[in-house]
């Protein structure tokens, strides 16, 4: 006789879990994107003569409450996914995509710091939180047959959707502070 197997962990867990990933993510970000930039961003700059001027000063720039706030404004659009997802059972495109944006960005991250040959913001919890939630979310959802074939478009989308969302959050920061 054959043991019987666990429940399976509800789809909540991955739906709702999204935005606590994002959250525990984000909050390394908060905590550490104002002095990095402060004492990172003039290094880099000495470093890498090439990139232009404007960036550096955009990054030199940051300020830790607007960025705070832009982090509020990009909690609400994980948020809605987040609710989307679970109100569908995960089948939700703009969850999917956001799911898929939220891996993907936690490479980006990665990449950074390999680039940038050091600590970024973002870089620890990309590793330990967001790429690991991001394939066991992607697994449960395959398992239950709601996730949608993984497409090199749905990838371009997901990045996208990051992109936008996040370029938007700064933008509706920048204009309150």
């Amino acid at each position: 006789m054959s043991e019987p197997k666990p429940p399976p962990v509800p789809l909540a867990f991955a739906t709702l879990g999204l935005l606590a990933a994002w959250a525990v993510h984000d909050l390394e970000e908060v905590a550490t994107t104002a002095r990095w930039s402060r004492t990172r961003v003039p290094v880099l700059r000495e470093r890498h003569p090439r990139v232009p001027d404007r960036i550096w000063r955009r990054l030199e720039a940051v300020d830790g409450r607007e960025f705070a706030t832009a982090v509020g404004f990009m909690g609400l659009v994980v948020a809605a996914a987040s609710a989307d997802g679970h109100r569908t059972g995960g089948r939700s495109a703009f969850y999917q995509s956001a799911l898929t944006g939220f891996g993907l960005h936690g490479l980006v991250h990665l990449g950074q710091a390999a680039a940038t040959r050091g600590y970024t913001p973002g870089v620890v919890t990309s590793p330990l939180v967001v790429v690991p939630f991001t394939l066991w979310a992607r697994g449960r959802l395959r398992r239950a047959g709601v996730l949608r074939p993984a497409r090199v478009r749905d990838a371009v989308g997901g990045l996208a959707l990051a992109a936008v969302a996040t370029a938007a959050a700064h933008a509706a920061a920048r204009r309150i502070r």
